[in-house]
């Protein structure tokens, strides 16, 4: 189905595809198991992911002991559940993030936490959690969802969680947390009630923090960037300045500690002065979290993805940030960042957003959380190379900078689009020499020929498209 620009903003009138196909998970698996819907389902995920899902979901149901199990809360992270406005029935409820549609006339302007709108959260994204759900009830647990408004404060959103975790019948609890709902699930472990929880899985979670916050409040993180191509008026700087810096959780996620390079990312006098910037009154705010998180506990485990290409530093150049990109991370989340001390932590090749979509790492999960240990991935890592890049908030600003013609794409095009939001951009690394090194560094340029199969479609459906014009 074709984008209409002609959609009034609110109304009856503007119900997209993406309102209409807002199946909840509930849905979704029985969907999977009768074969209906599957024309839309496999627009949504894809062939091959569909038919995985498919075998997936009957192998859940056959092993699955009816969801019996110890009840099992996945916590998604950051832009992980969907967020909108809630119609009255028969009309379906109004996806904001992540409807194309909504984003292209401008009404991801909502989102603002000041905006007075009644903006709640609408169940996770399914493409990146579905697939650990099933495998959780396939291993004997009975697992749900804990989608939430992922713009709020980590300190609230805890609080949310453990009211959460106090009403739930069950006498034991067991929480799968990916991103920051990791931070989500040790600021819940400090309430009353959180004795119930048996063990926490923490995938890639920015225990220190993460430099995708950073560039996300400047304007120069890859899915601000892309979301901005959506949009017919809105660049990726007017969203980071005036709707991604009013979220108080993207300020919970600035690098601290080992993770910050010894830069004070919570003192407004620390960013440069041109460009979007952060609030003064929310970093002050953030800065005290860490003292509302649980530390180490034996409940606590850690999976960290390695061997990607991630930011590990910045450093202030003039009126500009540099970041230092190794392969010391999952793309996202710095390894020392996800790899909590004192918390038992197991490793694996992979990036950020592929954490809750791995078999093994879904294997690892199921062992942890019936064992407390698994043989499934390394308990150990080191890395081996000390290949690096530089590049700037000024580099990254020509990325990603032509409007995409939304209507004007196919459907595998827009599917494609949307599941590699979260894709950086590829540079070249190089082991820097004694000398030139940073000359060399200060080259770094998006590095085509490494890209991944799946960001080479992508690649080639922006190629194609258009900028979009107003309707």
């Amino acid at each position: 189905m074709r984008a209409n620009g002609s959609h009034r903003r609110d109304g009856p009138e503007h119900v997209t595809p993406y309102d209409r196909f807002a199946f909840n998970d509930v849905d979704i698996e029985r969907l999977l198991l009768t074969g209906d819907y599957r024309r839309e389902l496999v627009a949504y995920f894809g062939e091959q992911e569909y038919r995985e899902l498919v075998e997936l979901a009957h192998r859940s149901q056959a092993n699955g002991a009816g969801g019996s199990g110890m009840p099992a809360i996945i916590v998604p992270g950051i832009m992980g559940s969907q967020l909108g406005l809630v119609r009255p029935q028969p009309l379906p409820n109004d996806i904001l993030w992540l409807d194309p549609i909504d984003i292209q006339i401008g009404r991801l302007e909502a989102l603002r936490l000041e905006e007075q709108t009644s903006i709640v959260s609408l169940g996770v994204v399914l493409y990146s959690h579905l697939r650990l759900k099933l495998h959780l009830r396939a291993g004997g647990f009975a697992p749900v969802f804990h989608d939430y408004d992922w713009r709020l404060g980590v300190d609230s959103l805890g609080k949310t969680l453990a009211e959460r975790i106090c009403r739930m019948e069950s006498r034991n609890v067991a929480i799968v947390a990916h991103s920051m709902g990791g931070l989500v699930t040790r600021a819940a472990l400090t309430h009353p009630g959180a004795e119930k929880v048996e063990r926490a899985i923490l995938l890639g979670t920015p225990n220190f923090g993460s430099f995708a916050a950073v560039q996300a409040l400047r304007g120069t993180y890859a899915v601000v960037r892309k979301i901005a191509r959506l949009s017919n008026a809105s660049s990726a700087e007017n969203l980071a300045g005036e709707i991604f810096n009013s979220f108080p959780s993207l300020y919970h996620m600035l690098p601290h500690g080992d993770c910050s390079g010894g830069a004070d990312l919570f003192a407004a006098a620390a960013w440069p002065q041109t460009g979007p910037r952060p609030r003064g009154d929310l970093l002050q705010r953030a800065r005290g979290l860490r003292d509302q998180l649980a530390h180490a506990d034996e409940r606590l485990s850690a999976i960290v993805g390695v061997g990607q290409e991630t930011v590990t530093g910045v450093a202030r150049r003039r009126d500009d940030f540099v970041y230092t990109v190794t392969r010391r991370g999952d793309g996202t989340v710095p390894a020392v960042s996800a790899a909590l001390p004192g918390v038992r932590s197991y490793y694996t090749p992979l990036a950020h957003s592929e954490l809750t979509r791995d078999r093994n790492v879904a294997a690892a999960v199921i062992d942890l959380l019936k064992h407390g240990d698994t043989d499934k991935l390394p308990a150990k890592w080191q890395s081996h190379t000390a290949a690096e890049a530089r590049i700037s908030d000024t580099q990254l600003r020509r990325t990603h900078a032509q409007k995409v013609d939304w209507a004007g794409l196919e459907p595998e095009e827009r599917r494609i689009f949307l599941q590699n939001l979260n894709e950086p951009p590829k540079l070249r690394l190089r082991v820097p020499a004694a000398a030139g090194h940073a000359a060399a560094s200060s080259r770094a340029q998006p590095a085509k020929a490494r890209r991944s199969p799946r960001a080479r479609t992508a690649a080639r459906s922006t190629e194609r498209s258009r900028p979009s014009k107003h309707r």
